[in-house]
């Protein structure tokens, strides 16, 4: 599987302007159609040992896996799509790397990570995604959130305890309700969403968004379209800019063209291939 002819994938991470070392993992693959992002916490250190792992386990086992199946294709069991169980799946398996290292090595007890990961197939991104690192998408002129936080001040948004306005102020910002790497189990959220052709994806930790409102994120990838490398450092500079407060990372996916999975006698050609 190849993607690359269909989608523009770019990603950059930076410590910030106050944090001595970068506890956020990227990494991204157009080959396949993979975006992983993950934002570390813990410890001295701990937090980008946590960030790695999440980013390792699910960068190398769908890897490895989409070598010898198709995503689009239907799991024996569940009957879920591959993707959709490569995602939940090894963020699980990923949740119980981190919580074992954390348990059996005292340095790097109470370690964890977000994650926002995505793949790309067959005209649509299936996405994972636990704690409070983001999915963006620009359509057209219409810039939207697509993930949920897991965090307290969201849960207090949706149950009215404060408005989205007074919520920019809030100094509970950072206060996930959910975590990969903390208990013996993890929660993945998966979606799958169609795209369109022109569709650009901002995966970012919180070190984004919580020092650049989502208007002016918005405006600059719309401002930027043309030059996702481009974006990405402006994106970035304006969070220095403000402030700088956390490690800041962004992956940005453009969809250049169609990529529909293969159907009918082509597909039954090419998986007998694979196998």
């Amino acid at each position: 599987m190849n993607l690359n002819d269909a989608l523009e994938i770019v990603g950059k991470t930076d410590p910030g302007r106050v944090r001595s070392h970068n506890e956020d993992s990227i990494t991204f693959d157009a080959n396949y159609g993979l975006a992983v992002l993950a934002d570390g916490m813990g410890g001295y250190n701990a937090g980008e040992v946590a960030s790695g792992i999440a980013v390792s386990v699910l960068s190398s086992e769908i890897r490895h896996r989409l070598d010898g199946v198709r995503p689009e294709q239907k799991e024996a069991g569940t009957q879920d799509e591959v993707g959709v169980a490569l995602l939940r799946d090894n963020v699980n398996k990923a949740n119980l790397s981190i919580y074992n290292a954390a348990q059996s090595q005292p340095q790097y007890a109470g370690m964890g990570t977000t994650i926002v990961a995505g793949l790309f197939y067959d005209n649509r991104v299936a996405v994972a995604h636990v704690g409070d690192s983001r999915l963006y998408r620009l359509r057209g002129e219409t810039f939207e959130t697509v993930t949920r936080d897991h965090s307290l001040l969201q849960e207090q948004i949706d149950s009215g305890v404060i408005s989205k306005e007074l919520a920019r102020l809030s100094k509970n910002k950072n206060l996930v309700t959910r975590a990969v790497g903390i208990d013996a189990e993890a929660e993945p959220e998966v979606h799958v969403y169609e795209v369109e052709v022109g569709d650009i994806y901002l995966f970012c930790s919180d070190g984004l968004n919580d020092m650049v409102e989502d208007e002016d994120i918005g405006a600059t990838l719309q401002m930027l379209q043309g030059n996702l490398p481009l974006a990405a450092s402006q994106l970035i500079e304006q969070a220095n800019d403000n402030g700088g407060r956390d490690n800041v990372s962004v992956i940005l996916v453009k969809v250049k063209a169609s990529y529909p999975a293969p159907r009918g006698w082509w597909a039954k050609l090419t998986s007998w291939f694979g196998n």
